[in-house]
């Protein structure tokens, strides 16, 4: 097996959009979590990107908002 480029060894850190989109819905965190069946610290956390959603929460969240994953999650930078 070949190595792995370097590249891959460091931790890539996501930007989103889901407190942009949830106000835009006037919608609030716990509005949000009720719609997710999640709590709404963990709406918040995932707003202040200290959490990433696993990939089904973020398909979740695509729903909830309509709008493809990849307008929602982008790699910082």
């Amino acid at each position: 097996m070949g190595s792995v480029p370097a590249h891959y060894d460091q931790e890539v850190q996501i930007e989103n959009r889901i407190k942009e989109l949830r106000k835009a819905n006037k919608w609030s965190q716990q509005d949000l979590a009720e719609r997710l069946n999640v709590s709404r610290q963990t709406v918040n956390a995932i707003e202040r990107e200290r959490y990433d959603p696993s990939l089904e929460l973020a398909f979740k969240l695509a729903a909830v908002f309509g709008e493809p994953i990849e307008t929602l999650f982008k790699p910082e930078g």
